[in-house]
């Protein structure tokens, strides 16, 4: 019996113990810290993000993902309960992503700030709903649809890629790189040709150096030329230069011409017009009486009065 009773003691007291440890583990691990709870909803798939999934701001933890379940007034959003410790600085710039840990798979919910507000994120007063973080897509997220679009763009390009290689095409394309082949034949021909004309650049070059310092040579003489005609311009206008003598002596012969020389022109012009006038009188007598050159005039008829006359019947 003594044997017995020492036993159950023994059980009594290893059960006790158990329990003790048990409460005091409990004890000594549970969270003192009073956490804020925020919600996050999004549409996007959360592969890997399980319950007390750990949540970092900028890559240090700051709490954990105490629930994850289904939004039921919009079907296709999922709705995440997150608990973080009071002095993060959850603003209303702050958002979330979903990273994964390592190679394992594991996800997390990553917290970052654009900075634009300092405003912290609170609860509404009003509606006493969580306070909401927007969700990003991530970077796996990205990758998966730019991997999507390059699939896309792939496929189209094998398509592409088929219709360039197919029969009917083959034939353009062959001629096509027949067409590359003789371009390049001509191409490497082409230096043979010009090698007469790079011989000749020096010789060119020479010419050119004696054109530029012939046209220098003209370009001073046409200076001088233009200095020249400046001064025989100045030279000509000056108040006693010749066109100003000129000037002066065609005065002074218009004057002479005006009070001397017009009136005698004038008398001379009289005359000749008289003597005109009486020769004119002269060739009319000869030509009605030529032989006045050898009988003379003939005796005018007498008048009245005067012997010989006789009165017209």
């Amino acid at each position: 019996m003594e044997n017995r009773s020492h036993a159950l003691m023994a059980g009594f007291f290893t059960i006790a113990l158990l329990i003790l440890t048990t409460v005091l583990a409990i004890w000594l691990g549970r969270d003192k810290i009073k956490r804020v709870p925020y919600e996050v909803v999004t549409s996007t798939a959360v592969s890997g993000l399980n319950l007390q999934a750990a949540v970092r701001y900028k890559g240090i933890k700051v709490g954990n993902v105490t629930d994850i379940d289904f939004d039921e007034k919009n079907p296709g959003q999922i709705n995440l309960r997150l608990e973080i410790v009071p002095d993060a600085p959850v603003t209303s710039s702050t958002f979330a992503t979903l990273g994964y840990q390592g190679v394992t798979g594991i996800a997390f919910v990553q917290l970052d700030d654009e900075g634009t507000s300092k405003q912290l994120l609170v609860a509404d007063s009003n509606t006493q709903a969580l306070p909401r973080i927007p969700m990003r897509p991530g970077m796996m997220q990205n990758l998966e649809k730019r991997g999507q679009a390059i699939l896309v763009q792939t496929e189209e390009l094998t398509r592409r890629l088929n219709t360039m290689l197919d029969p009917t095409n083959q034939k353009s394309v062959m001629t096509t790189i027949d067409n590359f082949g003789k371009a390049a034949a001509a191409w490497q021909a082409l230096p043979g040709k010009l090698e007469p004309t790079l011989a000749r650049l020096p010789e060119l070059a020479d010419q050119a150096k004696m054109t530029m310092t012939e046209v220098r040579t003209l370009t001073g003489n046409v200076g001088k030329l233009s200095n020249n005609l400046n001064q025989l311009t100045t030279t000509l206008q000056a108040e006693d230069g010749p066109l100003a003598r000129f000037s002066l002596v065609m005065d002074n012969v218009g004057n002479s011409l005006t009070l001397d020389t017009l009136p005698k022109v004038q008398s001379v012009a009289g005359e000749a017009k008289a003597s005109l006038r009486s020769f004119g009188r002269l060739s009319d007598s000869l030509k009605e009486r030529p032989q006045s050159l050898l009988f003379g005039n003939p005796v005018p008829a007498p008048g009245p009065g005067e012997p010989g006359f006789v009165a017209p019947k």
